[in-house]
């Protein structure tokens, strides 16, 4: 993976790059200096950088601390090929990476670990692992591994949440996954260091993420089960990579050690030591301000503007790669087809209540108010992080509770004192979930169930910490009934192609939506006339219009990376294309500085 990025994969594009959230720029300001607001007391993302000032030399060695800002314990599932949460995410960027790295532009460059070439119909791809990669454990990463990581993930016992439609378009895949073919016909291992995969259909995501570049070591996971191996202490307890370091030790969802990989292909890190720890967003400013940590994975924005001054940092900032949403449940999924099952008598399946409940909420004020501008009002699914996609021009849901009112009024949900009906007469309760996390995650939730009851709708609110939050809306594809309304977050993938989030056959499309003009729309985007950009243009900005139509989820904020970052860190950045890795961190002096005041 490109190092030092600030979210890695997960689930789409790049098969690993779309995750499940808890809640580049030029410019910017210098070590404490934090940014100013503008008069309106708002800040603008535009106002930072990306990349960290050097200051001083790098000494030999050294070992820093980096904070994983979280309520909750990370899950653990420390293997790219069966992980789903952005937790684990943070601490799978350490020991490991994706064969492939991409450019600013989301395209896979040939400066990985592997390189490419794609044949003249665009089909079929060749591989080669460079010589000098190898596990931690001394074996050399061979084309085996990486065929080995398609058949887990293809086989039918697979439990994780990569399985859809990027590896259906493999040849072979389908009947191997069916159990009518032993080996998947369209992968073929040429030699130690070399693979070669074909694709049914060309489209224009294989060169921008829609290709697995994660292998599974065969000699370690080959005599295992493929149902038991996301439990296996090889991913829970010892897993194992060939990124720039390597796990020492692990204390279940607490904290990792990492100890330099002297043998890593890019060159010997100049840290010797990364020690990973859970801290909790309330304590985060504390523990930068001692130096207890040098670096984190996520600053909760709200509490940027009281430390905009720390002395012993710098801000960096980007435009981040996600957005957060409210999500309706429309289904169910099933686990023997691997698809969405609407179902048309779900609780939110009128599109006027979806609607409605869209229009009731303010997101312009919510940025202001909440986060400052650092996080404002998002329009579409497709985020501004890809600014040939996203439609600037949609409008998206602008805050008009009179409509609101207007359209319950005319679909039937009459007042019956304080709130509405349902059509029918009967009592409507609405059950949401939303995340615990930062100290306005409820309170930002709870300003959704008021402006809801504003238009007449009784709704419960639960705040869940992240990993059973996920589990009720359905990450391991058994969706709570009891649940009818979620706020959510994705970290978005390189690929802009919105299938594995959206599509009929992707499990993290928790809303449990699926139509056929959908279909027909998320296939145009990947067709060979696709290649065309415009049409492609044309073809998500109508998706985009469809969603909004539709409203299976409306985007509530997009969102700015604010990232503090110790003054004796060099050689860093967030963000994509930067060209620094993680071998290049290095530090100035032995110890944190530490905030004066």
């Amino acid at each position: 993976m490109l190092a030092l990025t600030v979210v890695l994969a997960a689930c789409s594009s790049d098969k690993g790059n779309n995750t499940p959230s808890n809640g580049g720029s030029n410019g910017g300001n210098n070590g404490g200096e934090a940014t100013k607001p503008a008069e309106d007391g708002l800040y603008n993302i535009k106002d930072f950088k990306n990349v960290k000032t050097n200051e001083g030399e790098p000494i030999k060695g050294g070992s820093i601390t980096y904070g994983l800002v979280s309520d909750t314990p990370f899950e653990g599932i420390l293997n790219f090929n069966f992980y789903g949460g952005n937790p684990d995410s943070k601490v799978l960027q350490w020991f490991d990476e994706s064969l492939l790295t991409w450019d600013a532009n989301y395209v896979y460059t040939n400066d990985g670990a592997a390189t490419y070439e794609v044949s003249e119909d665009g089909r079929t791809f060749t591989f080669t692992i460079r010589d000098n990669v190898n596990w931690q454990d001394g074996k050399p990463v061979t084309a085996e591994d990486w065929e080995f990581a398609y058949e887990v993930i293809g086989h039918k016992d697979y439990n994780g949440p990569r399985y859809g439609q990027d590896f259906t378009n493999v040849e072979g895949m389908t009947e191997y996954h069916d159990g009518k073919a032993e080996k998947i016909s369209g992968i073929k291992v040429l030699s130690d260091k070399k693979l070669q995969i074909t694709f049914i259909k060309s489209n224009p995501s294989l060169l921008t993420g829609g290709i697995w570049n994660y292998p599974l070591a065969k000699h370690i996971f080959g005599n295992m089960e493929v149902a038991k191996m996301s439990a296996s202490k090889e991913v829970r307890e010892k897993p194992i990579g060939y990124g720039a370091f390597k796990v020492e030790s692990i204390v279940p969802g607490e904290s990792v050690v990492f100890v330099k990989n002297t043998d890593y292909w890019r060159g010997e890190p100049n840290l010797d030591k990364v020690t990973l720890k859970v801290i909790n967003p309330t304590t985060i400013v504390q523990q930068l301000e001692t130096g207890a940590v040098d670096l984190i994975s996520d600053f909760p924005i709200e509490q940027f503007p009281d430390n905009a001054k720390m002395s012993n940092v710098e801000y960096l900032g980007m435009i981040d790669r996600a957005y957060t949403y409210i999500g309706f449940k429309l289904g169910s999924w099933d686990k023997e087809k691997n698809a969405v099952v609407p179902n048309p008598n779900a609780k939110m399946a009128d599109v006027n209540l979806r609607k409605a409940m869209a229009l009731a909420v303010d997101n312009d004020q919510v940025g202001k108010r909440f986060y400052h501008g650092l996080r404002w009002n998002a329009t579409t699914l497709i985020p501004p992080s890809h600014p040939e996609f996203h439609d600037d021009s949609n409008p998206g849901f602008v805050y008009n509770p009179e409509e609101a009112n207007r359209i319950l009024d005319e679909a039937g949900y009459k007042k019956d004192g304080e709130f509405r009906t349902n059509p029918d007469g009967s009592e409507l309760v609405i059950n949401f979930i939303s995340m615990t996390g930062s100290d306005i995650a409820e309170p930002l939730s709870r300003y959704y169930v008021q402006s809801w009851a504003a238009i007449g709708l009784n709704v419960n609110l639960e705040m869940i910490e992240f990993n059973t939050f996920y589990d009720r809306v359905g990450s391991k594809g058994e969706d709570d009934p009891k649940v009818d309304v979620y706020q959510a977050a994705w970290n978005v993938g390189i690929d802009v192609n919105p299938q594995n989030l959206y599509g009929r056959e992707a499990l993290f499309n928790f809303s449990r939506y699926a139509s056929e003009k959908n279909d027909e729309l998320l296939t145009k985007g990947m067709s060979a006339e696709a290649f065309d950009l415009n049409v492609r243009k044309e073809t998500y900005n109508e998706w985009q219009q469809l969603m909004v139509e539709e409203v299976p989820v409306f985007p509530t904020l997009y969102r700015a990376a604010v990232v503090p970052v110790n003054k004796r860190i060099l050689n860093y950045a967030i963000g994509d294309g930067t060209n620094l890795y993680l071998n290049q961190l290095a530090v100035s002096q032995d110890k944190a500085f530490v905030a004066t005041k």
